[in-house]
């Protein structure tokens, strides 16, 4: 049986998902933003940032998270980033399949990730990442505008948002441009935390 396809991301409360240059990645709003789940046991130690950290409903989220994950799709300019930014045992410890019109070699890096550069589109690529995921899900990792192609072809199941307490005022909106017309949104879950709001949204046809 086939997994779900998610996405899971940070959300300022006025709607931006990243800043616009990927040159303010790591820089203070962007901190921010993700202040949640910098402290967290879980993340802290799939990073080997250190032993130690908080324990909670973050926490927990941030494992669920990873552990329904059984492949990653991401966007050629989230990769780019990731590829500076990223340790060298890469945190997916899964196959990635990153949409691109670069042709490149698999990357394998210690820990389990493999990066597979997916020339033919996003279908193709979700394809493939499906297959490799098994009967567990398939995360749309990113950026906000590869989410967006695969919301408005009608191939996203369900996401997830960490709404944090912080604004941005201008970046990458997460749905800058949804076809709105063709998606209807039930909503699962909402939980607070002492630093997040977490919504879950199941994603339906929206009816003519």
């Amino acid at each position: 049986m086939a997994g779900k396809v998610f996405f899971s991301v940070s959300m300022s409360l006025d709607g931006f998902i990243a800043p616009e240059s990927s040159g303010k990645l790591m820089g203070r709003q962007w901190m921010e933003l993700q202040a949640w789940i910098f402290p967290q046991r879980f993340f802290r130690e799939n990073l080997k940032l250190g032993e130690g950290g908080e324990e909670g409903r973050d926490n927990d989220i941030a494992r669920e998270t990873f552990e329904r994950t059984g492949a990653s799709v991401m966007g050629k300019r989230m990769f780019d980033a990731g590829e500076q930014m990223w340790p060298a045992e890469a945190p997916f410890h899964t196959p990635v399949f990153v949409v691109t019109h670069e042709k490149r070699d698999p990357w394998e890096r210690p820990g389990g990730t493999t990066f597979h550069f997916v020339n033919d589109g996003i279908e193709t690529a979700l394809d493939r990442a499906r297959e490799a995921a098994g009967d567990r899900d398939v995360r749309i990792a990113g950026g906000g505008a590869t989410i967006l192609e695969y919301v408005n072809a009608g191939l996203i199941d369900e996401f997830s948002i960490a709404l944090s307490p912080v604004l941005f005022g201008s970046g990458i909106r997460l749905f800058e441009g949804v076809d709105a017309a063709r998606v209807a949104l039930e909503q699962v879950r909402s939980e607070s935390s002492p630093r997040v709001t977490h919504l879950t949204y199941a994603v339906h046809p929206r009816q003519q």
